[in-house]
């Protein structure tokens, strides 16, 4: 069985190469030609530079690739962007090609068993914070950043095409090693600095890399098409429950507890924003990265995966952030 993992060198990706060589499949890693193959080294591994931007080309690529090798049995579409300088570039990356390699898909005759699509729990924005109702799949989504609503709007799409053979995967926060942004909050940790932003309690959900990809193959092995999930570990943490683990992981007795006021953030967001969209660049904090921080409610529901996948996570945060840390600085 032949499967087709695009993004394959980021680092969800490079997990999802290395569970499928794991089990049998004939393997493919959509990459650029630019991108570092640092983490896919195995020799059974087979490459493909996927042109997204131009339609007509990828079409007649999909249709060379067939003819030479036959169809992809899987897809996991898992390339996208997380961040970038201009915002419209995440609709561009993220919605239009998106839709661009679909469209391509069917017109050359290469519509797979299941096209995975890797989306994201922004993609419903984050959930009440009066109630504290974890966000359902039957919810409106709301999505409160540029990235989540390009991925509502890649999601959208895929689900307009009559009888196309979806799954579409939403986690929620993503860690493990080869991430960066939670391994700054670790290296910050370990450096004695503890950030937090504002004074309310802040509830998180997280998903371990090697159960995200746990869960998406056992999904493609249920056979399960034109359905929705949201994937997280099944546990509830507070920034302060998740600062002491990665503390206590670490071995740190002794840290500063930093604590931004949210309006502060405001301010030094929108400020960075501005100044440096004058420059034609976006900051690590803008409006967006506020949009995320300031929420207080990013609970999710997993029943459906639990209960159509039979999943059940092998990480819970604290053994997650063991292996991680383990692995960054061995």
């Amino acid at each position: 069985m032949k499967i087709l993992i695009t993004g394959a060198s980021g680092f969800i990706g490079s997990f999802l190469v290395e569970k499928s060589l794991e089990q049998g499949f004939e393997t493919y890693a959509g990459v650029r030609a630019s991108s570092n193959k640092k983490y896919l080294v195995d020799e059974q591994i087979k490459f493909i530079d996927i042109n997204y931007s131009d339609k007509e080309k990828l079409v007649e690529q999909l249709k060379e690739f067939k003819s030479q090798n036959g169809a992809w049995d899987y897809i996991i579409h898992n390339a996208g962007v997380t961040k970038c300088d201009k915002k419209n570039d995440f609709d561009r990356i993220n919605f239009v090609y998106t839709k661009n390699f679909v469209e391509a898909l069917c017109e050359a005759d290469m519509c797979p068993q299941i096209f995975v699509y890797m989306s994201s729990l922004s993609a419903y924005g984050a959930g009440d914070e009066k109630t504290l109702q974890p966000i359902k799949l039957s919810d409106t989504p709301k999505p409160n950043t540029a990235y989540g609503e390009s991925k509502i709007k890649a999601e959208r799409f895929i689900e307009s095409i009559p009888d196309f053979p979806y799954l579409l995967v939403r986690p929620t926060g993503v860690y493990g090693a080869r991430e960066q942004d939670y391994m700054a909050f670790i290296k910050s940790v370990k450096n004695g600095i503890v950030p937090a932003i504002g004074f309310k309690p802040q509830y998180l959900t997280f998903i371990y890399v090697k159960d995200l990809v746990k869960a998406i193959f056992l999904l493609i092995e249920k056979k399960i098409t034109r359905g929705a999930y949201f994937v997280s570990d099944g546990n509830v943490y507070t920034t302060a429950e998740y600062a002491n683990i990665v503390k206590k992981t670490l071995g740190k007795k002794h840290t500063l507890k930093i604590c931004l006021p949210v309006f502060v953030l405001k301010i030094i967001c929108f400020t960075m924003d501005t100044v440096c969209g004058w420059f034609g660049k976006s900051p690590t904090l803008n409006r967006d990265k506020y949009n995320i921080l300031k929420a207080r409610n990013w609970m999710c529901e997993i029943e459906p995966l639990q209960n159509d996948a039979d999943f059940c996570a092998d990480y819970d945060l604290t053994r997650g952030i063991k292996e991680t840390i383990e692995l960054e600085f061995k």
